[in-house]
């Protein structure tokens, strides 16, 4: 079983940009499509990033698309994303995990995650 392990949320002003990072317990990270997920209060967990293997390749959801960007690095086995412009949507739990399909992800069990707050 993979873990993951994010880091680097917190709280933070409207239009600030932290930048969250997640590291995979394996030795065979630099295979995995990996996604960023966030679970807002009351909401169910979504997809809002994905990278390709190689890095090659990212994907958005529409409401982070041009403010956030996805990136790793294969040799740290760790994926990262630069949240700009944030919102206070944007307050939740964020999760990264490895993807077994386009949006669903690939291990049952999540990491801590690591909660941004965003509020003035």
């Amino acid at each position: 079983q993979v873990q993951f392990v994010e880091s680097g949320g917190g709280l933070v002003q409207p239009g600030g940009s932290p930048r969250l990072s997640c590291e995979a317990s394996t030795n065979v990270f630099s295979i995995y499509t990996m996604g960023w997920y966030r679970q807002a209060p009351g909401k169910q967990r979504e997809l809002v990033a994905r990278i390709s293997s190689g890095g090659g390749s990212t994907n958005y959801a529409d409401s982070v698309k041009g403010r956030f960007i996805i990136s790793r690095d294969n040799a740290k086995n760790t994926v990262y994303l630069q949240m700009n412009s944030l919102k206070p949507e944007d307050t939740a739990v964020y999760y990264c995990n490895a993807l077994r399909s386009p949006v669903a992800p690939m291990y049952d069990v999540w990491g801590q995650g690591t909660q941004v707050t965003v509020s003035s």
